[in-house]
C-alpha cells in the first residue's frame, strides 16, 4: 500500500506545477511590465516562501490524515486542504488571463478564508497541523495586499 504521505506529497506537488499549463507568455510578459510598490523587496523569495508553504500546508494534511485516517471527517479536511491549494494555485494563470490584479486580490482574500476556516477546524483536532498552516494564514495577507496595491499603482491597467 502506498504510503499517506507519498500521496498528499504528490498530489500537493502536482497541483503546484500545473498552474504552468495555464501560463501564456505573454500574460506573464504583461505581469512583468506592471510597477511594483518600492517597499517590494523580497519578490525573488516569493516562490521559495509559497514552496514553503505548500510543504508546511501537505505536512499539515498528512498529520491530519494520520489523525484518523480514512473517516468521512478526514475525507472532508482533505478536500478543504485541496480547495485552498486550487484556489491558491489559480491566482496566477486566472490574474495572469484576465490581466486583472483586482481579480487576483478577490483570489487572495479568497485563499486567505478559506485558510483561516481550515486552520481553526484542524487546531482543534492536532495543534501541530494547525501550527503548520500558520505559515499561509500569515503570508496569504502580504500576498493580497501587495496585490492590492499593485492595481492601485497601475490602475491604468
Amino acid at each position: 500500500m502506498i504510503k499517506s504521505w507519498v500521496i498528499i506529497g504528490s498530489v500537493t506537488f502536482l497541483i503546484a506545477f500545473s498552474s504552468n499549463l495555464f501560463i501564456r507568455s505573454r500574460d506573464a510578459q504583461w505581469f512583468r511590465r506592471l510597477q511594483r510598490p518600492s517597499w517590494l523587496t523580497f519578490e525573488r523569495l516569493i516562490p521559495l516562501i509559497w514552496t514553503t508553504i505548500f510543504i508546511c500546508g501537505a505536512w499539515s494534511a498528512y498529520v491530519i490524515w494520520e489523525q484518523e485516517p480514512d473517516t468521512q471527517k478526514t475525507w472532508l479536511l482533505m478536500a478543504l486542504y485541496l480547495l485552498l491549494e486550487i484556489v491558491t494555485i489559480a491566482y496566477t494563470p486566472i490574474m495572469f488571463r484576465t490581466q486583472s490584479l483586482q481579480v487576483g486580490t478577490i483570489i487572495g482574500g479568497t485563499g486567505f478564508v478559506l485558510s483561516l476556516m481550515l486552520i481553526l477546524t484542524v487546531w482543534k483536532i492536532n495543534i501541530w497541523a494547525g501550527i503548520l498552516l500558520l505559515p499561509y494564514t500569515f503570508w496569504s495577507p502580504i500576498g493580497t495586499y501587495t496585490t492590492w496595491e499593485m492595481s492601485r499603482i497601475n490602475s491604468e491597467n
